[in-house]
Parts: C-alpha cells; sequence; structure tokens
C-alpha cells in the first residue's frame, strides 16, 4: 500500500507536539482553512506515493528519537495507509493534527496516537500563545492519560 507525502522534516520540531519530533507531511487536503500555513499540500495530485514499508524504514533511519507528528494537508484522508505505518512504528510516540472534530476521527487511529490536535483553522482566530495550535478554537489533547 502507498501513502502520498508532501515532505518529511527530520531537523525536529518543538511546533508539533511535545519534545523534538519529525513531522510527516501528507498530501491533500480537502479542508482548505483559509490562511492555511500549508496550502501547497492540498493538491492531491502533486504528492509523492511512497510504499508504507520503505516510509517505516526511512523514519526510523533518520528520526533522532521516536516522536512522529503527522500532519498536511489532510491526515484523515489517508487513514487506512496512516493505519498500516503506526503498525510499523509501534514503538513511537505519535501525534496527528487534522481540521476534522475529535468525533470525525475514526476510534481506531485515535487508540494508536497519543495526541491529537483537532479544529480547523480560523484566521480570524489566529494564536501564537497556546501551544501546537494556530486559531483558539483548535485543541491540542493529550490522549495517553486514558490509557
Amino acid at each position: 500500500m502507498n501513502i502520498i507525502i508532501n515532505s518529511i522534516d527530520y531537523k525536529g520540531s518543538i511546533a508539533e507536539g511535545p519534545g523534538i519530533r519529525t513531522v510527516l507531511f501528507l498530501q491533500g487536503c480537502d479542508q482548505r482553512c483559509e490562511g492555511c500555513h500549508n496550502a501547497k499540500t492540498w493538491d492531491t495530485d502533486k504528492g509523492k506515493p511512497v510504499q508504507i514499508i520503505d516510509l517505516a524504514n526511512e523514519i526510523r533511519q533518520n528520526t533522532v528519537n521516536a516522536n512522529l507528528t503527522i500532519s498536511g494537508g489532510e491526515p484523515l484522508m489517508q487513514v487506512p495507509a496512516i493505519l498500516e505505518l503506526l503498525n510499523l512504528l509501534n514503538d513511537f510516540n505519535v501525534a496527528l493534527y487534522t481540521g476534522c472534530e475529535l468525533e470525525e476521527v475514526p476510534k481506531e487511529l485515535l487508540q494508536r496516537l497519543d495526541y491529537i490536535k483537532v479544529g480547523k483553522y480560523d484566521k480570524e482566530k489566529h494564536c501564537t500563545t497556546i501551544d501546537y495550535i494556530g486559531s483558539t478554537n483548535q485543541r491540542f489533547i493529550d490522549l495517553r492519560r486514558g490509557r
């Protein structure tokens, strides 16, 4: 199975979840929020199809720790591929950024995540003072507390 990616940031981000994280940007977005900082990920035709096993191996080889954030684009457009990737990276701490609401995220995926950012970006509610979100209507949730 393939997953369609835009890019991978191995330099390490502290803006997309707790700790220093590798960020996987998926290609394709049906949310298309006005003011999106990553609009280049919207068009599904501009992505790079990658075999999931190859991607998992590459992430393992190039990640300095086991912290991964999956962003986009809109990751929920590729749920089966993400689940397969997470099966191969089952020892990773994983955050997922989605424009969808928590109720729209498949339970099978939620069970595999440590953190999730939910909610569409709203440029009228832009925020730079709350960690890991872009606008105040969004929520960053620690899913590990109930485990």
